[in-house]
């Protein structure tokens, strides 16, 4: 995978994503900013400033795409999604290029919004990716600060919508979000793209038993921190929705399908059912991202047919108490 070096492009693998046993993991995002509501704010909440470039694909960047819609920032945030080309230099915009929000540049690729920001940086280019169009700067390409500051930042200026992020329930939020990151985001990837088998060994069994563990306290409640949806189900729900299309077959994640847990199928259909929440989960262009040649996966470009899961149909988790 390529990535920028010194502000420019290269395909060499200079910054590696695997450890010495051949364990895939998630290098850490170099920008880091927040946008806030005090007045003196680096980066201060305005309608119109902000533009978040996401893909279909990428189950980290559906996490911002998510809270976006959840809390009503679409008309506040505007969103581009980019794909992934073979041969190409990363996410790409496609042959006709996008305008970079803020300039009168035309790119093709997301890395050279990197190098607008920072003509030297030496980083590999991920989504999401928010955008300042007024300093032409990357705000942050960190998805769970990206989710955090969608949450908080436009208050004062979006419509009202519930915190999921609320103060007495912040301890067992962030413990759920490193079980869950640990045991299903980064176990995903690890049962995908590690390159030993005692690697992958130990990926699909972290992952199976956190999926067991989870099956067992959705038992017991609605949603992952008790009555009401919090970010730790929005960040859960990515992984969820791609599993059985995706990951049971592309990312060798085949010890049983989601659709065999009771409660977590349940669960990912009550989410799905949430409203506007169907209109940010194309399916079909999930398993194109994962399965084309240019997908993570190393597919030949084959999409598989099935499975077909339907998300529509209802689900049993109102015997629980109501969402927020």
């Amino acid at each position: 995978m390529g990535h920028l070096a010194d502000g420019k492009w290269t395909n060499q693998n200079f910054l590696s994503n695997h450890d010495d046993r051949g364990l895939y993991y998630k290098r850490p995002s170099i920008f880091r900013h927040r946008i806030g509501n005090e007045p003196d704010a680096e980066f201060p909440a305005e309608p119109g400033r902000y533009h978040l470039y996401c893909a279909v694909a990428c189950p980290w960047a559906h996490r911002t795409t998510l809270m976006r819609t959840l809390k009503k920032l679409e008309p506040f945030v505007t969103l581009t999604n980019t794909f992934q080309e073979p041969g190409g230099q990363g996410w790409s915009f496609g042959h006709s290029g996008h305008i970079v929000p803020g300039t009168d540049r035309r790119v093709l690729w997301l890395h050279e919004l990197y190098t607008i920001a920072d003509p030297a940086c030496t980083t590999r280019v991920t989504v999401p990716t928010l955008w300042d169009a007024k300093s032409r700067r990357v705000v942050n390409n960190e998805s769970s600060e990206i989710i955090r500051i969608f949450n908080t930042a436009f208050s004062g200026i979006a419509p009202p919508t519930p915190d999921y992020y609320p103060e007495p329930l912040r301890p067992e939020i962030d413990a759920t979000n490193a079980l869950v990151l640990e045991g299903v985001n980064n176990a995903v990837n690890g049962c995908g793209y590690s390159i030993s088998q005692a690697a992958y060994d130990g990926s699909v069994k972290l992952l199976f038993e956190t999926l067991d563990g989870l099956e067992q306290r959705l038992a017991r409640q609605r949603y992952l921190c008790g009555e009401v949806e919090t970010e730790a189900d929005w960040r859960l729900f990515p992984s969820l929705v791609r599993f059985d299309p995706c990951y049971y077959v592309g990312y060798k994640c085949n010890i049983r399908r989601l659709e065999e847990y009771p409660n977590l199928s349940n669960y990912l259909r009550d989410l799905y059912q949430t409203p506007g929440i169907a209109d940010v989960c194309d399916v079909g262009g999930m398993k194109r991202g994962v399965f084309s040649k240019a997908g993570p996966v190393g597919a030949n470009g084959i999409i598989p047919a099935g499975p077909t899961v339907d998300y529509a149909r209802p689900h049993d988790r109102g015997r629980f108490a109501r969402r927020n």
